[in-house]
């Protein structure tokens, strides 16, 4: 089992389709399209790769929660990479700044970034294979 997508709801998608192919430039729109949700024309499309994607729909109005306060929703989502290092020299390379740092831990690094509709977006390279260390929270 994986998760094959998350369907998020933004403003500008242009925006987050520039955020995500820079983090991983190796994804692109595998589909798109023009409809009506709910009563609002809406432009949707899905950037990925063959196996994981965005789900990404510019009718959002208003704007995400607070992630400082206890609003109910998403807090965030994270993606495991190879080199988190690379990861963050192409965002900050591109004007995104680090959100906030990870935690201290000898198994793993990790790093937050929030994308321009305003989720908060863990990126995560684990230094171990053993399961036990890679969700130790030291």
């Amino acid at each position: 089992m994986y998760l094959e997508h998350v369907n998020l709801v933004v403003s500008d998608a242009k925006a987050m389709v520039k955020f995500y192919q820079t983090a991983f430039p190796h994804w692109s729109i595998r589909s798109e399209g023009d409809d009506d949700w709910n009563g609002k024309p809406r432009h949707w499309l899905h950037l990925g790769d063959d196996y994981q994607y965005l789900a990404i729909s510019d009718h959002g109005e208003g704007e995400n929660r607070d992630l400082d306060g206890h609003t109910t929703g998403l807090a965030h989502f994270a993606y495991a990479v190879n080199n988190l290092d690379a990861v963050i020299q192409r965002l900050e390379n591109a004007g995104y700044t680090i959100a906030k740092p990870g935690t201290d831990n000898p198994f793993r690094k990790n790093i937050y970034f929030v994308d321009p509709a305003g989720f908060e977006v863990e990126f995560v390279e684990y230094l171990s294979d053993i399961p036990s260390e890679r969700n130790n929270d030291l």
